[in-house]
């Protein structure tokens, strides 16, 4: 039995689709949605349509962006001999947020995790590799530390040690917070082999 009008049953439809997205927040959407001012209304339906139709592919890191070049990538005040890969676009702003790295990305759109049928061909790895062709110092591998993002990690560090290029990955550990007894061995183990000096 349908408790709403059919409009607002296919907009809580619609909306619910969403990633992490359940039923009673799309209803909670809806509702909001519907008693907003339709000014707003239109500015979100119209940013979400623009937004699908001129976001794309960096032509160099792979970020999204809706120039044919993004801001990190055009930047000369960037460390273009240094490359960081990250797995999604998300990771790459998380990492913008600290301000503390000066250096240019490559997003890889992924993992590999055979258990899923993703292989190497199925992320951004060719377009890495042709990446390296040009002049670089290091490539950065800050995958997550997940099964998939260190299976990527060592499968990329395979890929450029014999070019020469200096492959680092990013240090894991043990969170501000956590308690040791909590903390999984491969953590630990990072946690430990990563250690510097005080």
């Amino acid at each position: 039995m349908d408790y709403y009008s059919s409009q607002i049953s296919k907009l809580i439809e619609e909306l619910s689709r969403l990633p992490g997205i359940g039923a009673k927040t799309a209803q909670r959407l809806a509702f909001h949605i519907i008693n907003m001012p339709e000014e707003q209304v239109a500015n979100l339906s119209n940013s979400i349509i623009n937004a699908k139709r001129n976001v794309m592919y960096c032509k160099e890191c792979l970020t999204l962006t809706d120039k044919e070049v993004c801001p990190i990538c055009s930047s000369p005040r960037r460390n273009k001999r240094q490359i960081m890969v990250v797995e999604n676009p998300r990771d790459l702003a998380a990492y913008e947020k600290t301000g503390k790295y000066d250096g240019i990305y490559h997003v890889l759109h992924g993992a590999i995790s055979p258990m899923l049928g993703i292989g190497p061909a199925d992320i951004k790895l060719k377009e890495l590799m042709q990446r390296l062709q040009g002049d670089v110092d290091e490539v950065i591998i800050a995958t997550n530390s997940s099964l998939e993002g260190e299976a990527t990690a060592m499968y990329i560090s395979k890929l450029i040690k014999p070019a020469g290029i200096k492959v680092s990955r990013i240090a894991s550990g043990i969170p501000v917070g956590g308690d040791l007894e909590y903390i999984d061995e491969v953590t630990l183990l990072r946690a430990l082999e990563g250690r510097v000096e005080l």
